[in-house]
C-alpha cells in the first residue's frame, strides 16, 4: 500500500514535468530518437554533423566528413589540455586511439569543433527565439552552443539560492556570447515550456528570482500539499528526488531532439538527499509515521536502510546517464554551497536531537557524490568544493567552445549493457577526458528505432500549433498576439494584442500594468510609437493597475521588414521585461487572393457572444487556450481581384492535420468580411488547428491557421 503510494504520488508530480514531451519522441529531421550511436538512416545521425560553430575538419580530413548513420556507429567527444588546462588545439586523427571493451578501435571519421558563439562579420541581425519551430532551426546552426540552467530548488537551501545568482549572471553577462542559446528549468517546470532564448536579459531575470527549497516542505502547488499530507519528511524527500531524476531525464530528450551535438546543463544542485537521517523524520497530516524515525535507531539496521536507499538512487541515475549519453548532453552539477563543510544545520535536527558528526560527514559525502558520479558518467565536469564557482563555469564554456569528435563503428553487440570506452592520445603532458562509454541498444530498440515512421506534420500545422507552447517562465509577462490587415494608401494595418500572463500557483510574479511599443520599418523610420493602456510619457508616468482584459495597438506600416521593440512595465511601476521582434509585413493589396490574420474572440455566454458578434470594435484575446464550455467567434477579411465574390472555406484540423470537421463561413455582422461561428462542446478536450481557404478565379490560393487547445 505504501510503495503504491509512493509510486503515484511521483507519478503525479512527474505528470508536471513531462507534460508535451511528445513534441521530444523524434529528431527534427523526422527520423528516430537519439541514441548513443546515430539513429539509422539520420543523414548525420547522433551528432555526425557535430554542429559546431565554425566547425573546422582538422589535420588530415581536409573537408568535413558526412557522419554514418548506422546503428551501430559510436561518436565521442574528446578534451585534450595541458596541466594547465588550456585546450590542445593541433591534434591530428593520427595522434587518437579509441578502446571499446579492451579493443582498439578503428577511428573511422574526425573532426575539430570550433565555437566561438559570435555573429559572422557583416552579420548584426541575431535572430530571436518566439517558438519551438525557430528554438529547432536555430539550435541546429553550426555557430550555436546550448546551455539549460536546471534549478534544482528541491535540493539547495534558499541562502545558498540567493547566494549563487551573481556568479550565474556574472557568467552569463561575460561569458555567453550573443549567437548562444540559453533555458530556465525547475523541477516542475513542464518541459514543454522550456523555450531556449537569445534574450539573456530574460534568463537572467529568471535566476534572480531562484528561490531555494531544501528541507523546506511548505507546500506551493494542490499537488505538493497532497504530497505533504500524506507522506512522512523521508518519504517526501524520495517524492522530490523522483520528481528531479524524471525532469532531468525528460530535459536531455529535448535536447536531443533540439539536435545531435553537444549540449550542456548548469545542474545548480547541493546533490541528492540519499536517507534523511532519523532526527529529521517525521510525520505530516494524516499522521503515517516515518521510516525508522527514532533518533536512537539502531546502527545495522540505519546501514540497511542507508545502502537500500543508496542502491535504489544508483539505478534510477543510471537510467538518467544513459538517457544524457545517448542524447549527447553534458551535465556540469555546480554545488552553490563552494567550499561545503556541513550537509546540516544545527535547526535540522532540532525537534529529534542533534545530528551527529559522523552523519553530518557522511550525508556530505553521500550528496556530493551524486553530482560527481553525474559529470562524470555525462562527460562534464563536478564544480563542487571551489571557491569561485565561475572558473568552474569557464571550464564548461571552453568545453563547449572547442573540442575534438571521433567516430568508430562498434563491434559490441545488442545486449543492452554499458560498454567501456577509452580515448588515448599519443602526446605526453596532456589530460584527456571523454565520456566513459555507452549502453547498446537492444534488439527491441533497434526494432523500434527502424520502424516506418509515421507520415510528418504538415509545416503549416506545425507552425500554428507551436504558437501553443509559450513558455509561462518567471521571466516573461504578458501573452501577445499579431495580426494584419489591409490598410490605406497601399499600407497594411497592423494589430499588436497584449494580455497578461495568468497568475500560476506557486510562482512569485510582478503583474504587467503597461506595455510600450515602439515600431520602425526597414530604413530605420518611425512608424509607431505609443502606450497601452495610454499614460502620460516619461520616468515618472504614473503607475497602473495590472491589466485584466486585452489591450489593443493598431497602426499603419508599409509592407516589408519592420521592428517592434516591446517594453513591459510593472503594475506598481518599473520595467519588468523587454522584447525585440523583426516581422514580415504582407502586401494585401495585389490582385491576388489574400487573406488577412484571423482574429479570435471568446464568450461564455450567449449574451457575450451577441455583444461581440455586434461590436465592429470588440478587442480580440491573444490566448489560444479555450475551455468547453465557451464559443468562439473567428473574424477575418477575404480579398479577391475586382468584381469576384470572395468564397472562403474553413476545416478543422487534428494536431496530425487530418480532416475533423467542416466549419461553416458566413458573411461578418460587423468587424470583418467573414466570421465562422464555433462552439467548442461538441469537441473533445485537445489541440486542434483552423485552415481557413481561399481561391480566386485565377486558381491562386491563399490559407491562414489558427491553432487553438480545448480544454476541460
Amino acid at each position: 500500500m505504501f510503495k503504491s503510494r509512493l509510486a503515484a504520488t511521483a507519478l503525479l508530480l512527474a505528470g508536471l514535468v513531462c507534460a508535451g514531451t511528445m513534441r521530444t519522441g523524434a529528431s527534427p529531421q523526422g527520423g528516430a530518437a537519439q541514441g548513443d550511436t546515430p539513429a539509422q538512416g539520420g543523414a548525420t545521425a547522433q551528432g555526425g554533423g557535430a554542429q559546431g560553430g565554425g566547425a573546422q575538419s582538422g589535420g588530415a580530413t581536409a573537408q568535413p566528413p558526412t557522419f554514418r548513420g548506422a546503428i551501430d556507429f559510436i561518436r565521442v567527444d574528446v578534451f585534450v589540455s595541458d596541466r594547465s588546462g588550456r585546450p590542445i588545439t593541433d591534434l591530428e586523427q593520427a595522434d587518437f586511439e579509441v578502446i571499446e571493451d579492451g579493443k582498439p578501435q578503428s577511428v573511422q571519421q574526425f573532426r575539430v569543433i570550433k565555437i566561438e558563439g559570435n555573429t559572422v562579420p557583416g552579420d548584426t541581425y541575431i535572430r530571436q527565439i518566439h517558438s519551438p519551430l525557430e528554438e529547432e532551426e536555430e539550435a541546429r546552426r553550426d555557430d550555436v552552443r546550448l546551455f539549460a540552467f536546471f534549478l534544482d530548488d528541491y535540493h539547495v537551501r534558499d541562502r545558498n539560492a540567493i547566494a549563487v545568482r551573481a556568479p550565474l549572471i556574472k557568467f552569463i553577462e561575460t561569458q555567453v556570447r550573443p549567437t548562444d542559446m540559453l533555458a530556465v528549468m525547475y523541477p516542475l517546470t513542464p518541459v514543454s515550456d522550456v523555450l531556449f532564448t537569445r534574450d539573456h536579459e530574460a534568463v537572467i531575470n529568471a535566476i534572480q528570482r531562484f528561490e531555494g527549497r531544501k528541507y523546506n516542505y511548505t507546500p506551493r502547488n494542490e499537488v505538493e500539499r497532497q504530497q505533504v499530507d500524506r507522506n512522512s519528511t523521508d518519504t517526501v524527500e524520495k517524492l522530490r528526488n523522483q520528481v528531479v531524476y524524471t525532469a532531468i531525464e525528460s530535459l536531455t530528450l529535448h535536447l536531443g531532439a533540439l539536435r545531435d551535438s553537444r549540449k550542456s546543463v548548469i545542474f545548480v544542485s547541493e546533490g541528492f538527499t540519499v536517507l534523511l537521517p532519523p532526527q529529521m523524520r517525521r510525520q505530516f497530516a494524516e499522521g503515517i509515521q516515518p521510516l525508522n524515525s527514532g533518533a536512537g535507531a539502531n546502527p545495522n539496521v540505519e546501514a540497511q536502510l542507508e545502502n537500500t536507499a543508496q542502491m535504489d538512487l544508483d539505478n534510477r541515475m543510471r537510467d538518467v546517464y544513459k538517457s544524457a549519453n545517448r542524447n549527447n548532453t553534458a551535465f556540469y552539477p555546480l554545488d552553490p554551497r563552494g567550499l561545503a563543510v556541513f550537509e546540516f544545520d544545527l535547526s535540522d535536527g532540532s525537534t529529534g536531537g542533534v545530528i551527529d558528526q559522523g552523519t553530518d560527514a557522511r550525508s556530505l559525502r553521500s550528496t556530493q557524490e551524486t553530482l560527481r558520479n553525474l559529470a562524470l558518467e555525462t562527460g562534464g565536469r563536478a564544480i563542487i568544493n571551489r571557491n569561485t564557482l565561475t572558473d568552474g563555469l569557464a571550464e564548461m564554456m571552453r568545453d563547449s567552445s572547442f573540442y575534438y569528435l571521433l567516430g568508430y563503428t562498434s563491434q559490441a553487440p545488442a545486449d543492452g549493457k554499458f560498454h567501456e570506452i577509452k580515448v588515448r592520445v599519443k602526446r605526453s603532458g596532456v589530460d584527456v577526458r571523454s565520456r566513459r562509454g555507452f549502453w547498446a541498444y537492444t534488439d527491441a530498440d533497434i526494432k523500434r528505432l527502424n520502424a516506418p515512421k509515421a507520415p510528418e506534420m504538415p509545416k503549416p500545422v506545425q507552425q500554428a500549433l507551436a504558437t501553443l507552447s509559450t513558455p509561462l517562465q518567471a521571466a516573461r509577462f504578458v501573452r501577445t498576439w499579431v495580426g494584419t490587415e489591409r490598410g490605406e494608401n497601399g499600407k497594411t494595418r497592423v494589430t499588436l494584442i497584449w494580455e497578461p500572463l495568468p497568475v500560476v500557483q506557486g510562482v512569485r510574479r510582478e503583474q504587467a500594468g503597461r506595455v510600450s511599443l515602439l515600431a520602425v520599418d526597414s530604413s530605420g523610420s518611425l512608424v509607431f510609437r505609443g502606450r497601452s493602456p495610454d499614460a502620460a510619457a516619461g520616468p515618472t508616468a504614473p503607475a497602473t493597475t495590472p491589466a485584466s482584459a486585452p489591450q489593443r495597438f493598431v497602426f499603419e506600416a508599409p509592407p516589408g521588414k519592420l521592428e517592434m521593440r516591446m517594453q513591459v512595465d510593472a503594475a506598481g511601476g518599473g520595467r519588468l521585461d523587454d522584447e525585440t521582434r523583426i516581422l514580415d509585413i504582407p502586401d494585401l493589396t495585389g490582385a491576388q487572393a489574400r487573406l488577412s490574420t484571423p482574429r479570435v474572440f471568446r464568450s461564455r455566454n450567449a449574451r457575450e457572444f451577441q455583444s461581440v458578434v455586434s461590436d465592429p470594435d470588440a478587442v480580440p484575446v491573444a490566448s489560444r487556450e479555450f475551455s468547453r464550455v465557451e464559443r468562439l467567434l473567428i473574424r477575418f477579411d477575404a480579398y479577391v481581384p475586382g468584381s469576384e465574390k470572395a468564397a472562403p472555406v474553413a476545416v478543422l484540423l487534428s494536431p496530425g492535420g487530418q480532416k475533423v470537421a467542416d466549419l461553416t463561413v458566413a458573411p461578418a455582422t460587423a468587424g470583418g468580411t467573414h466570421q465562422i461561428d464555433f462552439a467548442l462542446n461538441a469537441r473533445a478536450a485537445g489541440e486542434y488547428v483552423v485552415e481557413i481557404t481561399l481561391k480566386d478565379g485565377t486558381g491562386t490560393e491563399a490559407k491562414e491557421w489558427i491553432a487553438i487547445r480545448v480544454g476541460a
